[in-house]
């Protein structure tokens, strides 16, 4: 079945949203097979697979190429990407523009927004154009350089009074979903009850409608994991050690067999 913001909705309560962030149409497809609801363009991207520090130098350009290919593996999960670093902040009009751009050239079928309240507005103008929008609040890592590295959020009352209200201007605004990232489970749990839409969490305890990971944590690709990451494979090491078989063949000349 090809799910559709709809039926991503209709989930919440009813059965637990799995999705997994895919960079290009091989892993897209292997997410797709796996029973994937929702594939994540996310520009942890920049991160895990262009060799930045962060996902701030992650560009418009680079999220609209990552989000084509991902897009080719026409997939029956729902192909989601990320607005880039500061991209919520533009004027509306720049902000349209890029969003029409992940839908139209990339192929996207909903935007991932990070930020609160404050851009609610921008997320109903958005929404209003036709664009389905999933919210990103609690921790945002596209605030990194301001924060000075990763934290959890909501674990005093101000924060998770914030959270809260964050999390229902944006149900307000038309999101179809908000994610949870690195947020106290008990705030994370409280904000779930109180929105009709699903939450999906990242490091926000087990509560959320769903639960997201970066495909590269969970294959054992990286090499450093969030703590609230668990590993289902260790990819990275048969990789290396199938490298490494073929370059000792190589050197031996037992590969190619030579006539």
């Amino acid at each position: 079945m090809k799910h559709t913001t709809k039926s991503i909705i209709n989930k919440k309560g009813v059965e637990k949203l799995v999705m997994i962030t895919a960079y290009d149409a091989i892993f897209a497809r292997l997410a797709d097979k796996a029973g994937a609801d929702l594939i994540l363009v996310g520009d942890s991207l920049g991160n895990t697979f262009l060799g930045f520090d962060n996902t701030v130098p992650v560009t418009i350009d680079m999220m609209v190429h990552h989000t084509a290919a991902v897009s080719r593996a026409k997939t029956n999960a729902l192909v989601v990407a990320d607005m880039p670093f500061a991209s919520a902040h533009h004027s509306f009009d720049r902000l349209l523009d890029d969003a029409k751009r992940l839908v139209q050239e990339g192929g996207a079928q909903a935007l991932k927004i990070e930020g609160g309240a404050i851009i609610a507005d921008k997320v109903k103008r958005l929404v209003d154009a036709g664009i389905a929008v999933m919210a990103h609040i609690g921790l945002e890592p596209q605030q990194v350089l301001r924060l000075g590295g990763y934290k959890k959020f909501g674990a005093n009352d101000a924060e998770r009074a914030k959270i809260l209200a964050d999390a229902k201007a944006l149900e307000e605004a038309g999101a179809f979903s908000i994610l949870l990232e690195m947020t106290d489970a008990d705030t994370a749990k409280l904000v779930t009850e109180s929105v009709s839409v699903p939450t999906i969490g990242i490091g926000a305890g087990s509560a959320c409608d769903g639960q997201v990971l970066v495909c590269a944590d969970i294959l054992g690709l990286s090499e450093k994991v969030p703590p609230f990451v668990k590993q289902y494979a260790k990819l990275g090491e048969t990789i290396e050690a199938a490298y490494r078989s073929y370059a000792d063949e190589v050197r031996s000349g037992k590969f190619p067999q030579g006539k």
